[in-house]
């Protein structure tokens, strides 16, 4: 079956077509105006559609305000996490309980507009697998966002092997059995294009406006790209070595290993040859043989274990890394009918 019909074509009664993730935290000034602009966007549309907001641990009275447009649209479906476990893990709840068969996230700050939901959609429809937002002109803080950020994606370029601009960005589109193969977990959520690539997708970027905020407080500071830092190395390691993680620790672990053997072995035979003392002459030297050797032991031993039991948590035992609280969606009258 080709792209363009996985997403496109006759809907089967029962089957959404889109689904419209929104992750929210302490966003009470903007859920209400989002929703509203939202579901006109897609009612224009013209498809079937639902939209799954996700509470990420709110102080404020996000989830009321969530609560009360659930009880009046039955096309919206409120998750409400326990804490506030971070945007990627608001994601993944969002897309695990999404039903479409194509899946749009964006903010809940309104820092991205719902009326370019359409130009998304549009590139689904061309066949393409993930398309990825790209805030060519940003109006952020030029020293705390703007170039920390355009360092980072030339990073993330040069590492994944996706030639895109922008990685950071959550407005993207992707098609559903394309999402649900990737675990999310830590910061995660802004490499799914770089891990999408490993199953084959097909990625395209499309330019997007980046509005300042205008209500609300922003929860992203220079803090975080620390935290990108690291998982953007973990991402390193998974596209290449997913499936063969020995081929890494297990150069390191033999150079080690080799370097110290080697050093071993010339001191045994200098001791063989000259019989002199070489634990006295070359105490050092026999100290960073010994530790070369245990060091690669350990490095292939212990590194190769832990990249192990990370990919287990997180693939084999199918654990989500968040904790629903409750989920709410009103039952439409047609639903309601059949039970």
């Amino acid at each position: 079956m080709s792209h363009g019909c996985r997403c496109s074509g006759r809907i089967i009664k029962g089957v959404l077509k889109y689904s419209i993730v929104v992750p929210f935290h302490n966003e009470e000034e903007n859920v209400t105006a989002l929703y509203d602009r939202v579901k006109h966007v897609m009612e224009l549309v013209g498809e079937t559609f639902e939209l799954v907001f996700v509470d990420d641990g709110s102080r404020d009275r996000t989830y009321r305000l969530l609560e009360e447009i659930a009880a009046v649209d039955s096309r919206v479906l409120v998750i409400k996490l326990r804490r506030n476990f971070g945007q990627t893990s608001a994601l993944a709840a969002g897309f695990d309980h999404a039903q479409g068969e194509c899946i749009l996230a964006m903010d809940g700050d309104l820092q991205h507009d719902p009326s370019e939901i359409p130009n998304f959609l549009a590139k689904l429809e061309e066949g393409y697998d993930v398309v990825s937002g790209w805030r060519a002109q940003r109006g952020d803080n030029l020293m705390m966002r703007r170039i920390p950020s355009m360092l980072a994606n030339k990073i993330m370029a040069a590492f994944s092997g996706v030639a895109i601009h922008d990685f950071g960005t959550t407005f993207k589109a992707y098609r559903r059995e394309v999402i649900q193969n990737i675990p999310l977990y830590g910061e995660m959520h802004r490499f799914i294009p770089a891990l999408a690539s490993w199953y084959g997708a097909s990625i395209c970027e499309i330019p997007i406006s980046n509005p300042q905020r205008v209500a609300g407080k922003s929860h992203y500071g220079i803090s975080r790209t620390f935290r990108v830092f690291f998982d953007l190395l973990t991402i390193r390691f998974l596209l290449r070595y997913m499936t063969r993680p020995l081929h890494f620790f297990g150069w390191i672990g033999a150079v080690g290993m080799l370097s110290g053997g080697a050093i071993g072995a010339w001191m045994i035979l200098l001791k063989l040859i000259t019989h002199q003392a070489v634990g006295g002459e070359h105490g050092p030297l026999l100290v960073l043989a010994a530790v070369l050797i245990l060091g690669g032991i350990q490095m292939l031993g212990i590194g190769l274990l832990g990249e192990l039991q990370v990919r287990h948590f997180h693939t084999a035992n199918h654990r989500a890394p968040y904790a629903v609280d409750r989920i709410l969606r009103l039952r439409s009258n047609e639903e309601s009918m059949h039970l």
